[in-house]
């Protein structure tokens, strides 16, 4: 077994990999960008190498810094996680090449299951059913419209290097062909340097079903079961699960089956991950689930694979590299109960599900079960690496145990200033189609609306306005940067009045940036005391304590800010300030202004100056954080200023776009 390992990749699967590591007495060596200096993973690590600025093409994607940092730290061997350079066949090789133990399958492997066109083909020839769709080399507009017309909508179009929903285009009719095209190919170019696509039949009914395997250099093949992943939005999966939900015992035998022929025929060694989509309209059939691509990697989701085996897959990835045959049999692995795991991502859902980022001010997650993480209260969530940070995986007897273990765990999620998703996930795993196993690709988008309901709920906005009212009484806060405290002056605002009665008192507040007010009346009775509060009609008893906030007999947990309240209801963040502070609304389009949501760099630019334009047409598209981010008319207008350009690099709240109001635009 080799001493010591770099892992050429950051955050939580960084994090992941040295657990073992440190379980296994191997020393680990970090790398990390100028962003990343006081990042998580840093400090986990034995050693740790700079090796270049934030931008992922300039250090974390950089062959040849992270091959240097290796032999300045004398690592034996290069774990590269997921992503980044993880299923770079050249790395692979540059790896070795340097005599240095490479964590991973073989680089033949890499190539052959790298290109989705071939690697199909591949697998057709291995007896691996396939999905009906044109894998050509012919990539003109026109052969692929007569193809995609001849397989009929809707399909898929797919950048043949691509992954993790990049490069991907649903498409529903024929008008539309030539724009999902394009997008495909820019996304391709963009993310994996290759413009190719390949078409696919959609398949109306999917799920997502991908079979964990593991190869050795003995030629030992086995599975470890499958795992169900159709909960996505945006081909970007939210939740994932083992074993999947209606599973029977001949259609586990059909697709573990093919999923270790499609390994044995690229001669497979190490972690590897198997996909396929399923025709779920009629149930999980054997005869109706089709290959779709190979992951030469460990994948994001393997924790819950190694619940339900009990297996440590990063550790058998360091043994079968370091030439151990696999440590169990095909009969050894057993399936043991239901396991899912949650993806947090740092995104807004009430604002278009744009990734949120900046300082963790507050960063709290459940501490009953196991949680994988890069980040940590304090640290930042930067606009150059993905959103995700962090994974809630929980292990129960039945699904229907692990789906509400999951979702309370998603509510105790306490997250600020950066958003979550946390609320969402947590409405997702409650829903009761997702309950009763009713899932497939669709899910999120069928009943999206339902997912998205967030009705501010009165007795979460009149306990935090009680907040202000006793914060400006009694609670000591820290002074702003000018010195003065944001909650001076707040006195003329609530002074006590009666109203034919007892002392009550008239709080306003902003709650998320809009006016709220409510009445309060102190009541006290032994040693207790609360306020009495009246709003929209109903009354609350309120009690604010220094860690949270109790509502009658329900317990609220609240972070204190300097100039804020915020309060953690069901993973939904509620920010409350004095009236003073409402928010202006500086990424507001009602104006006709079209901001930037976040830095990032712009990669498509639709529309012209003096251009007539409709209601959410598409102006500029905004590449920031892995993903692209449509930036689209607020109402029907004329296009005036048009201030960026393709390839500009804009900042958190830039004006990219002017439309004004117009009757007659669009005639």
């Amino acid at each position: 077994m080799f001493k010591s390992v770099l892992v050429a990749n950051r955050g939580e699967i960084a994090c992941r990999v040295f657990r073992t590591a440190r379980a296994m007495g191997v020393r680990t060596i970090a790398v990390y960008s100028e962003a990343d200096a006081d990042a998580l993973h840093v400090r986990e690590a034995d050693e740790a190498v700079l090796i270049g600025p934030a931008a992922a093409r300039e250090s974390y994607l950089d062959a040849a810094k992270v091959l240097a940092a290796a032999k300045e730290t004398g690592a034996e061997a290069i774990h590269p996680g997921y992503g980044f350079l993880s299923e770079n066949a050249d790395f692979a090789e540059a790896v070795m090449a340097a005599g240095l133990v490479w964590i991973g399958p073989p680089p033949a492997a890499i190539r052959a299951m790298g290109l989705k066109d071939a690697a199909k083909d591949l697998m057709d020839k291995a007896g691996v059913p396939v999905t009906p769709g044109y894998l050509g080399a012919d990539q003109s507009l026109e052969c692929l419209q007569k193809e995609a017309d001849a397989i009929g909508y809707p399909v898929l179009i797919k950048a043949v290097a691509g992954g993790g929903g990049k490069g991907m285009k649903k498409v529903e009719r024929s008008a539309d062909f030539a724009a999902g095209l394009a997008g495909a190919q820019r996304e391709g170019e963009a993310s994996f340097g290759d413009p190719r696509v390949l078409i696919e039949k959609y398949i109306t009914r999917p799920r997502h079903i991908e079979v964990q395997v593991f190869g050795d250099s003995q030629g030992n093949v086995v599975h470890l079961y499958e795992r169900d992943c159709s909960l996505q939005r945006r081909h970007q999966k939210v939740i994932e699960e083992a074993p999947a939900p209606g599973m029977d015992g001949p259609t586990r035998a059909a697709v573990t089956e093919a999923a270790v022929r499609a390994a044995k025929a690229v001669n497979y060694v190490g972690a590897g991950t198997v996909e396929f989509i399923a025709d779920a309209s009629e149930g999980l059939k054997p005869d109706r689930i089709w290959f779709m691509e190979m992951n030469t990697r460990l994948q994001v989701e393997h924790p819950v694979t190694e619940a339900v085996t009990g297996v440590d897959l990063v550790e058998w990835q360091f043994r079968v590299a370091a030439g151990e045959p696999l440590p169990l049999q095909q009969d050894e692995i057993e399936l043991d109960g239901w396991a899912m795991e949650a993806r947090l991502y740092a995104e807004d859902p009430d604002n278009g599900f744009l990734p949120s980022i900046g300082r963790l001010d507050h960063f709290q997650l459940p501490d009953d079960l196991r949680v994988d993480t890069g980040v940590e209260q304090g640290g930042e969530v930067s606009q150059h690496y993905d959103p995700m940070i962090a994974k809630l995986i929980v292990h129960e007897d039945t699904r229907e145990a692990a789906a509400a273990r999951l979702a309370d765990a998603c509510c105790e999620v306490e997250v600020w200033p950066v958003r979550t998703n946390a609320a969402f996930l947590a409405r997702c795993l409650d829903h009761p189609r997702f309950v009763s196993g009713d899932v497939d690709t669709a899910f999120i988008g069928a009943e999206e609306e339902t997912l998205l309901a967030q009705e501010l709920k009165d007795e979460i906005v009149a306990a935090g306005l009680t907040d202000l009212f006793e914060a400006s009484r009694q609670r000591s806060r820290l002074p702003t940067d000018d010195g003065v405290s944001p909650w001076s002056g707040q006195r003329e605002t609530i002074t006590g009045f009666r109203l034919n009665g007892p002392e009550r008192s008239l709080i306003t507040g902003s709650v998320n940036g809009v006016p709220q007010e409510a009445l309060l009346t102190p009541k006290r009775q032994d040693d207790a005391s609360w306020y009495e509060v009246s709003l929209n009609g109903q009354t609350f008893q309120v009690a604010p304590g220094m860690e949270g906030i109790w509502i009658g007999d329900r317990y609220v947990p609240a972070w204190f800010g300097a100039d804020q309240t915020v309060l953690f209801d069901e993973g939904h963040a509620v920010a409350f300030a004095p009236a003073s502070n409402v928010a202006q609304g500086a990424a507001a389009a009602s104006d006709g202004s079209l901001r930037a949501p976040m830095p990032g760099k712009i990669v498509a630019v639709s529309a012209e100056p003096g251009q007539a334009v409709t209601k959410g047409q598409s102006i500029v598209v905004l590449e920031a954080m892995k993903m692209e981010h449509a930036l689209t008319a607020p109402f029907d207008g004329v296009v005036g200023e048009l201030a960026v350009a393709v390839g500009d690099q804009v900042t958190d709240g830039a004006v990219l776009a002017t439309i004004t109001a117009s009757a007659n635009a669009g005639e």
